[in-house]
């Protein structure tokens, strides 16, 4: 006989016992056969009348022989674990009025809902005790003195660092071109030329990407003054559209943890737009619906997709 589990059943008295279910339900059928089919042509009708007899009798004593064997393999299968993952509570999922009281679906929700709260809590404090916002006691009396501002190491990281990420990333992908440029301090904006199709202006802080405009290759993106234009949208309605697409990548695209993963994350993204008007819609296989192309990526597999089509 196999071990028994921790859970109580035996796995070999249960496979046997569901092999049994087979065979009843079998031996139960021919019983209902013999009587759907009735007396077979015989000679005489003392002849039919003792043929039916005589195999009504043997499927009934084949019923009975496996119904006993069931019943014997049912009491050396075992009984499972009375325990429950909510105690005493997983009992309220017996109740038959799901409808009225749907205590046992609410408190499993709650249960989820607690798990995820813990889980962003424990990020957060994370995050803030990287930002070293603790105050001492000594802080609170008159004669204290304030501390410099320390701008914590790991939220923001130096500029040659993120030279060196977004030169990595340049070299990853060598048919896009990104130029880097600081106007104001240390923040730098990117300028990525996607091939001949479009140019993004992404705005950055440290590591993180603020925002973007995409624009069409041939349209200016500079002011009268010579410095990048970061605000003005595109005069055409396609890239207007990718320009809001790119806006809920940037919010897809969170790991605040690990922002260079977020950063070539995005510009993983964005280099699918390489095909902007050369990929057919994966949903409805057309080119152009309402005089746009596919202007949706997909976060996973960047298939293209149009607007409509996408939902």
């Amino acid at each position: 006989m196999a071990d028994v589990m921790n859970v109580g059943v035996n796995l070999e008295a249960f496979s046997q016992a569901i092999n049994a279910i087979q065979a009843l339900r079998s031996s139960v059928t021919r019983v209902f056969d013999s009587l759907k089919d009735g007396m077979k042509n015989k000679e005489t009708l003392e002849s039919r009348e003792k043929a039916f007899i005589t195999e009504f009798q043997d499927n009934l004593q084949s019923v009975n022989r496996d119904l006993n064997e069931l019943e014997r393999l049912s009491g050396l299968v075992g009984r499972p674990s009375e325990s429950h993952p909510l105690h005493n509570s997983g009992l309220l999922s017996l109740d038959p009025v799901q409808d009225k009281t749907p205590l046992y679906s609410q408190l499993l929700q709650a249960y989820k809902w607690s798990n995820k709260l813990q889980y962003h809590a424990g990020l957060a404090s994370n995050l803030l005790n990287q930002q070293s916002l603790k105050r001492s006691a000594n802080q609170m009396g008159a004669s204290a003195k304030r501390r410099p501002k320390v701008q914590p190491s790991t939220l923001v990281p130096p500029p040659q660092y993120v030279d060196d990420v977004i030169n990595r990333i340049g070299r990853m992908f060598p048919d896009m071109s990104i130029e880097l440029f600081r106007p104001n301090g240390t923040s730098a904006v990117l300028l990525v030329s996607l091939g001949k199709v479009l140019k993004a202006i992404v705005v950055m802080r440290s590591l993180f990407i603020d925002r973007t405009i995409v624009r069409g290759f041939s349209e200016n993106i500079y002011l009268e003054d010579g410095k990048l234009d970061i605000w003005s949208k595109s005069q055409y309605q396609v890239f207007q559209k990718v320009t809001d697409h790119a806006t809920t990548a940037l919010l897809h695209y969170q790991l605040p943890q690990m922002p260079d993963v977020v950063v070539r994350s995005f510009m993983t993204w964005l280099r699918s737009y390489i095909k902007l008007f050369q990929s057919p819609c994966q949903r409805c296989g057309r080119f152009l619906q309402d005089g746009l192309p596919p202007t949706w990526r997909d976060f996973r597999t960047l298939e293209a997709f149009h607007d409509t089509c996408r939902m």
